[in-house]
């Protein structure tokens, strides 16, 4: 059977903004300060003046290299600074997770604001099971970087496996979790290589009744391991496969950056979790513009569950 194929957007954001895209840029807001950053999906003109533009507080400035580049900064700009997210659309039953923003010489600010539309629905997944089930689920989330899905997978009551393989971010995301106030958490951080810790894990009989996995492009190892998500990816999710519980709860496939479509995505996750009783939906993640709603599209996704 086709899986479902969807367009998820983000409605639910205070802290975050996509004022503006076009002429392959787009312009931002990070709680109180905007930003513009390069954009080659925006294929179109700019809709806000040019003085709105000209506002933001920094640039980023791209070189020949994929991703690398330099802010150039307009106004002061603090290290870091606090934004917020309520999950569930903040209903009665959610909850808010708190984290630290920055600029990085990557271009990114230590959030993806698109990813939110997963964290309310893996959020909600993990609630219905806490109501059924005496035992908590148990979550991997693999490429975790800043941690915002294992934060928001923690505060629905499951117990969290957050593995990337660089320092840094896992540094990041422990400081994200002391400012939610979920350092009573059961909560692993594992600076490891993806594919050689689940591995491990499999011979280790551990299972998952969730798993996570938002794969870079191209990345490295903490020793140093080639990831190519081209080549890499089919092995570990085969891996996956073998630490899925056969009570699963969901799988959820993010990519970036890559000539892959939402439909390509779908069917590799479908050979990881064939046989099993769940539905599959695909699809990209949106985020609308404030200043005339167009949608530009930030990664493909699919999700069983």
């Amino acid at each position: 059977m086709a899986p479902r194929i969807e367009l998820l957007s983000s409605p639910n954001w205070n802290d975050y903004e996509l004022l503006d895209s076009g002429d392959g840029q787009k312009l931002e807001r990070f709680g109180a300060f905007t930003f513009v950053r390069p954009e080659v999906q925006a294929l179109w003109k700019k809709k806000l003046p040019a003085v709105r533009w000209q506002e933001a507080h920094a640039v980023f400035q791209p070189t020949g290299e994929e991703s690398g580049g330099h802010w150039r900064y307009k106004l002061k700009v603090p290290e870091k600074w606090e934004m917020k997210y309520a999950l569930d659309g903040g209903s009665p039953e959610g909850a808010e997770v708190r984290f630290w923003a920055q600029t990085t010489p990557g271009r990114h600010l230590g959030v993806f604001p698109e990813c939110a539309t997963h964290w309310d629905w893996i959020f909600q997944k993990i609630k219905q099971k806490a109501k059924n089930a005496h035992t908590p689920a148990n979550v991997l989330n693999l490429f975790g970087y800043t941690g915002l899905a294992t934060l928001a997978a923690a505060a629905a009551g499951a117990k969290v496996t957050h593995v990337d393989a660089s320092k840094k971010s896992v540094t990041w995301a422990r400081e994200n979790q002391m400012l939610s106030g979920l350092t009573d958490r059961p909560v692993r951080w594992i600076v490891d290589d993806a594919l050689k810790f689940v591995q491990r894990e499999a011979r280790r009989g551990v299972r998952y009744e969730g798993i996570l996995l938002d794969p870079p492009k191209f990345g490295r190892g903490p020793k140093g391991e080639v990831w190519e998500v081209y080549r890499s990816l089919p092995e570990l999710l085969q891996a996956c496969d073998a630490v899925l519980s056969p009570e699963a709860l969901f799988v959820v496939l993010t990519v970036y950056a890559v000539k892959a479509s939402a439909v390509n995505i779908a069917c590799a996750l479908e050979e990881m979790v064939a046989g099993r009783n769940g539905g599959m939906e695909c699809g990209e993640l949106v985020t609308a513009e404030k200043s005339g709603g167009r949608l530009l599209s930030n990664a493909v996704y699919a999700r069983w569950g």
